[in-house]
């Protein structure tokens, strides 16, 4: 039997088995009003595109709805009432409002105890899902985290500061070595006991034909930098004369160190504070100048303590009470047989020969010093005058400019002859007073800011490329090559200094390479190792 099906439908059904006789039964013919019922590919296509558009949106929009109702209300009837198309304008107006009166209460509630906080922002969210506590609980606990995060940030930097301030103070163990072995030399051998200068030399010291180059220090590798760098650089070492003062426990080190490594032709005297003969008055003046210095870093030191002085550590520097820092108000009385000298600090490198200084035309005044930029104008090179004086108190605003770019101290032409007219050490003195009057409030620690005042209207400005600050601080200046290059003097003022290791290593070597690295007492100490 064999079955066939039409493929225009059922329009004829044959039967038939295997033998020749066949039945054929034919239906009967469709009626007229009965239509096809077919689905066409083409009416599908875009209904499904249309899908495909709409459900994604549909999808994004009710996420969203849930994510923002579920700040609103929990399972309320009213959540059930979500609007698909517009934002529920007045439901964000209720949260906007809970949540400033949430601050607002918390703010008016007082400090938060660091307990009422919690340690991160996610163990706070997911307290508050758990929980399901108010705007203001959020508030409140939000407001001690955030208090409690203060006081940390504010704890580590005051710890930053006590840590940078021993750090830059210590003495290394390889300049303490350096002194004790300089030390035992000058007992036991009697080159680094040989007189400084050599006599033949003795007349050059008060010479005004020579160039005479002043240091105040107790830094033994820190002054043969100076030195070795000046010699190297000059176009005339010969006509260098080196004057260093120093106080008696760095005397013998010192004098040892220069006494063994003598350059022919340069003359560099060494002398002890404890090898001058001053007048009563002078000394007593200098006991009161260190005992108001003393008073004032006392000062700030306990409002440092007390939270009161909101200032970087950096000014109860340990060199605010130092003798030879102080004394550099007393060179005319130091040297009163010179008239014009080239003062220089311990912490400077020479990179070019200065000879033309002892030629500068300072117009009468007593001081030549870098007040303008390398970086052009309004830009000072070292700080303002309100950096270190204080334009509260009225004594110091009706004198003094806060916008004032500060001269540079470190690298200074002194014309001794001038100074002496001018008496500006009685005035400096007169300041300290004023300032003890005044409850030693006028200025930060330091001998930057009296010697400012005192020297007012005695100071001529030089290059800017005479002298160029900041590197031993911290950060360094970002000073470009041409202008550190171009420097005559390069002065790392600041806490960082080159032989300390928080001295920078962008700009240490500029320092290292004037190290004498081969001397056997630089090896012995393991200098800068």
């Amino acid at each position: 039997m064999k079955f066939y099906i039409s493929t225009t439908g059922i329009k004829r059904l044959t039967i038939s088995n295997s033998n020749s006789n066949s039945t054929a039964v034919k239906p009967p013919a469709p009626s007229s009003t009965a239509p096809h019922r077919r689905i066409s590919t083409r009416s599908i296509l875009p209904l499904l595109l249309t899908l495909a558009i709409v459900l994604p949106f549909l999808f994004v929009r009710i996420a969203f709805l849930v994510l923002e109702s579920a700040a609103d209300c929990s399972s309320s009837p009213e959540c059930s009432g979500w609007r698909f198309f517009s934002r529920d304008d007045a439901s964000h107006s209720r949260l906007s409002e809970e949540l400033s009166r949430a601050l607002v209460d918390s703010k008016e509630g007082g400090s938060v105890g660091s307990e009422d906080g919690v340690g991160s922002f996610n163990q706070l969210v997911n307290e508050m899902i758990s929980k399901r506590q108010d705007m203001r609980a959020f508030a409140l606990k939000t407001k001690a985290m955030l208090h409690a995060m203060e006081q940390k940030v504010k704890s580590a930097r005051k710890r930053e500061s006590v840590y940078w301030y021993l750090a830059s103070h210590g003495v290394p163990k390889g300049l303490h070595c350096l002194c004790l072995k300089l030390a035992e030399e000058y007992a036991v051998n009697a080159k680094a006991r040989a007189r400084l200068p050599q006599p033949e030399y003795i007349s050059r010291l008060t010479d005004p034909f020579f160039h005479h180059l002043v240091l105040l220090t107790d830094n033994v590798l820190a002054a043969s930098v100076v030195i070795s760098s000046a010699i190297r650089h000059s176009a005339a070492p010969q006509k260098l004369v080196f004057h260093i003062i120093t106080d008696k426990k760095t005397y013998t080190p010192m004098h040892a160190w220069f006494a063994i490594n003598s350059i022919d032709s340069v003359v560099v005297e060494v002398k002890g504070l404890h090898q001058f003969d001053w007048s009563e008055e002078v000394n007593n003046r200098v006991k009161d100048m260190l005992e108001i210095h003393r008073l004032i870093w006392k000062r700030h030191y306990n409002d440092f303590k007390d939270g009161k002085e909101n200032r970087e550590l950096d000014v109860l520097s340990s060199s605010s009470l130092s003798l030879l820092n102080h004394l550099r108000i007393y060179v005319p009385e130091l040297f009163p047989d010179l008239n014009k000298i080239v003062f220089l600090d311990d912490d400077i490198v020479v990179q070019h020969d200065m000879s033309s200084l002892w030629e500068l035309d300072l117009g009468g005044n007593v001081v030549g010093a870098v007040v303008d930029s390398w970086c052009g104008d309004g830009c000072c090179p070292g700080r303002k005058y309100s950096h270190y004086l204080n334009f509260s108190h009225p004594l110091i605003s009706s004198n003094f400019d806060p916008d004032r770019c500060a001269w540079l101290y470190g690298m200074n032409v002194f014309d001794l002859e001038a100074w002496r007219r001018s008496n500006i050490t009685s005035t400096y003195h007169q300041w300290l007073k004023h300032n003890l009057n005044s409850g030693l409030a006028l200025w930060r620690p330091g001998e930057l800011p009296p010697s400012m005042m005192a020297f007012e209207g005695h100071m001529q400005p030089i290059d800017p490329s005479w002298h160029v600050a900041g590197l031993g601080e911290r950060p360094p200046q970002l000073l470009s090559k041409e202008v550190l290059e171009d420097a005559a003097v390069i002065h790392f003022s600041g806490p960082a200094k080159p032989w300390l290791e928080i001295g920078s290593p962008e700009v240490r070597n500029l320092w290292n390479k004037h190290v004498n690295f081969s001397n056997k007492f630089i090896k012995r100490c393991r200098i800068m190792e």
